[in-house]
């Protein structure tokens, strides 16, 4: 058998981020304490051969889309995150403080 990867760890995590809710890469990083929020990244460009990984979720620290250009088409994040009824401005998240998931909070 083998052994799991950061990335299987990653997609773990993002799929536990709840409906309408959004995490950051920072928050995924520190609770998996993988040292830096790019692994994250890294980890969900990957995510798109990988059935029900939610990617549109993750933001950055500030809420905004950074990630929006790994996505198929550029408005694709943006109107995953609208049909769950997340306010998005500018490819900035409204509300972030308010819908934000943090793993470290919610699983431990």
């Amino acid at each position: 058998m083998s052994e799991k990867t950061y990335i299987q760890d990653v997609f773990e995590v993002t799929r536990l981020i709840p409906f309408g809710r959004v995490s950051t890469y920072g928050a995924i990083a520190d609770y998996l304490s993988l040292g830096s929020a790019r692994m994250v990244g890294w980890a969900l460009n990957k995510s798109f051969t990988s059935e029900g990984v939610p990617a549109h979720r993750v933001v950055n620290r500030k809420g905004e889309l950074s990630g929006r250009v790994h996505f198929p088409s550029p408005g694709m994040m943006q109107a995953l995150l609208e049909n769950e009824g997340v306010k998005v401005k500018d490819n900035v998240v409204q509300e972030f403080k308010k819908i934000i998931w943090n793993p470290t909070d919610e699983l431990d």
